[in-house]
């Protein structure tokens, strides 16, 4: 069977870093083949090299058997090449059929844009693909991250590639959208198309590839098939530790109340929202994509208003009416959307560190550069966040280590309550156990914790209580001593346990 990607001895060197060093990798017709490793091991760089974004230093590769010199991504796209990245690429001011059809658009006799035509087949594909609730005719931005996300790995089925890759394609999916993307990978896995998967996910790899390769410093591991290796296995060739380490945390004994949430209602998102969180707690709050879940920290945060509902702060009310006024209180935020909301990807890691601190460090609006600097090299050293300097633009640095500067960026401000949407979103492994273990420190500190995570395992493993939320509203508070998988599966789904 031809080969419809074979790379070998891939190196590429950026300044002070090797990041590929003699790599090898093979793609074949009707494989989906897993690509695993820590942030850092070199998974998107060679990504970004297959794509055409890089340009290898050496090292050779063939693509449906032609041999690749110059290589940029108009060319792997007309190779039959296209990826669904994490941070979704596509146009968010442009319609749903404008995305698809971007740059072909089809034209009418008189060389108008054939509107009507390319809303039909965008939508005929949509339907195909089981994605019915997304209208061709709606702008991109009006969808939930999560239907975006659908609509990225739906464009390139339109556009008949022949090699996809997909890059933590269910970060933001519930599990019955996960189970539709796997559907549309089976069906492309028996058209003949070759996959690389991309995911921190272990049971994702065991549900849907064929084979995997392990990737660490920059090297290659070893690649096997997915039926030859287990869970335990692929988390020490990756990391040197085992899956069952990962959540291991020592849970604090909760203090006081910190927060308190009585009645919190924005119709029509949720409505009659009511828990507490202790100082030293980690509270985690549960349910499918859609569910509200989000709606409900901005609301706690400041960020978006609600209609009714009472807010206490250490037993003192509060209503914020923007974020600045939560952070000035002593609430941290980590949104899911770290790259458009937590953090400002031109800037230093040193000015993402003080985002928040600069009103403390700015007597009279000037800037205490020395005050700055501490700041950062404090939360660098701390939080172990691997970065040449502290000088250095934070769009350089892996995502957990994105991650830890927003940490940071939190515990600068002095954050006595964090509020965390998806705190591990696009993290590999070793990254989230180094998070794990500074939320550990943080609670034994006395901070409280609310966190979201569309993550069963993880959710389970790390939060002393659950509220499990259904379309916007509470279906139950679950302590740690009764957390069962598919009883919080099946609340979630709005059933009783």
């Amino acid at each position: 069977m031809a080969e419809l990607i074979a790379a070998s001895g891939i190196s590429k060197a950026f300044p002070g870093v090797r990041a590929l060093d003699q790599v090898d990798f093979v793609l074949k017709p009707g494989e989906v083949h897993a690509l695993v490793g820590e942030n850092g091991a070199g998974k998107s760089t060679l990504i970004k090299i297959l794509m055409g974004v890089y340009r290898r230093d050496s090292g050779s590769f063939t693509v449906k058997g032609r041999d690749i010199h110059d290589f940029s991504p108009q060319a792997a796209q007309a190779s039959g090449m296209a990826a669904v990245y994490q941070d979704i690429s596509l146009a968010r001011t442009l319609t749903v059929g404008e995305n698809f059809f971007l740059g072909h658009m089809p034209t009418g006799r008189w060389g108008t844009i054939d509107w009507t035509a390319a809303y039909d087949r965008c939508g005929a594909l949509l339907r195909e693909l089981g994605l019915d609730d997304i209208d061709p005719r709606a702008p991109l931005s009006s969808l939930s991250v999560a239907k975006q996300e659908m609509v990225a790995i739906a464009k390139p089925v339109f556009e008949n590639a022949d090699i996809l890759v997909f890059d933590e394609p269910t970060a933001l999916l519930a599990a019955e959208e996960t189970e539709l993307l796997f559907s549309i990978i089976r069906r492309l896995k028996a058209e003949g198309k070759g996959i690389i998967y991309i995911s921190h996910r272990m049971e994702e790899i065991f549900a849907i590839c064929d084979s995997v390769t392990v990737l660490k410093d920059g090297r290659h591991v070893r690649t096997m098939p997915v039926a030859d290796t287990n869970p335990d296995d692929l988390v020490r060739l990756m990391v040197g530790r085992s899956m069952e380490d990962m959540y291991t945390i020592k849970r604090a004994r909760p203090g006081e109340v910190a927060l308190k949430v009585d009645g919190l209602t924005r119709e029509p998102r949720f409505r009659d929202i009511s828990f507490d969180v202790r100082h030293g707690e980690i509270f985690g709050l549960f349910g499918l994509v859609g569910s509200g879940r989000t709606e409900i920290m901005r609301a706690i945060f400041g960020a978006d208003a609600f209609d009714r509902g009472e807010i206490h702060l250490d037993g003192k009310p509060v209503r914020f009416t923007h974020p600045s006024q939560a952070i000035a209180a002593g609430i941290g935020f980590m949104s899911e959307d770290r790259k458009n909301q937590s953090i400002a990807l031109p800037l230093s890691v040193r000015t993402n560190i003080n985002l928040a601190h600069y009103p403390a460090i700015s007597p009279f609006g000037v800037i205490d550069r020395t005050a700055e600097r501490d700041a950062a090299r404090t939360y660098v050293d701390r939080l172990a966040i691997k970065t040449p300097s502290d000088a250095v633009a934070i769009r350089n640095l892996s995502g957990g280590n994105q991650q830890k500067v927003v940490l940071g960026k939190n515990l600068a401000a002095k954050s006595r309550i964090l509020v965390c949407d998806e705190p591990t979103i696009g993290v590999d492994v070793g990254a989230k156990s180094e998070i794990y273990k500074i939320f550990e420190k943080l609670t034994e500190g006395g901070v409280a914790i609310l966190m979201v995570s569309s993550y069963l395992p993880e959710i389970m493993g790390l939060a002393d209580r659950i509220l499990v939320i259904y379309e916007g509203r509470p279906m139950a508070i679950v302590d740690r001593s009764d957390f069962d998988e598919e009883k919080l599966v099946r609340l979630a789904s709005g059933l009783q346990a």
